[in-house]
């Protein structure tokens, strides 16, 4: 196995031993607080992965990193564009790491295969009909929300949950029921890679 300590407070990551720790007391998958500042890990089952290191663990470049969240702006009622796809578009970019969210046509493509978490909340205003929002991979949907209370002025259909997609995948909002008339303002869309497969 292969230990290496980590200290907080100065982000180093240092290979200590390729032999076990001295410790009765602690076994090689158990954390051993050394003064309360340090952490020394143990992993007995090092990376196979071609971006593993030595250490037994995943090291990626900041390249790797995937993540993008999306708003709007404005009241805009839909466009000819939208009423016909009634995909959801967005026209302000919060976040855009890894520039795989495209602002046009408000779709995210996967970069690579893995598990992603996406999250939506798309407000209908002054619209007493039902709408139904599903989040949808490659023209299937994958999640639904609704709203419908006819009490409110302002509403948001939300949800969110964890998908595996593949490399090159799409997955954007799409109206499945009723109409954002008086636009869909404050409503956002977001997402990021939880891990690689």
């Amino acid at each position: 196995p292969h230990h290496f300590l980590f200290c907080p407070s100065s982000f180093l990551l240092l290979l200590l031993l390729s032999a076990p720790l001295e410790s009765g007391a602690q076994n090689d998958t158990e954390p051993i607080i050394l003064e309360g500042k340090c952490l020394v890990v143990c992993d007995s089952t090092p990376s196979s992965e071609p971006a593993g290191s030595a250490l037994g663990m995943s090291v990626r470049s900041g390249s790797g990193r995937v993540a993008f969240s999306a708003s709007r702006q404005t009241n805009h009622e839909p466009t000819d564009m939208s009423n016909r796809t009634m995909i959801i578009y967005f026209d302000n970019i919060l976040v855009n790491v890894g520039t795989h969210f495209d602002q046009e046509s408000s779709v995210f493509v996967a970069p690579r295969r893995g598990v992603y978490s996406f999250n939506f909340h798309v407000v209908k205003a002054y619209n007493r009909q039902t709408i139904q929002v599903n989040l949808m991979v490659n023209g299937w949907p994958m999640i639904s929300a609704f709203a419908g209370d006819q009490d409110v002025t302002r509403e948001a259909a939300t949800n969110a949950g964890l998908v595996i997609l593949e490399k090159g995948d799409k997955a954007y909002l799409r109206l499945e029921k009723g109409n954002l008339m008086g636009g869909w303002k404050f409503s956002t869309f977001s997402g990021f890679l939880v891990f690689p497969l």
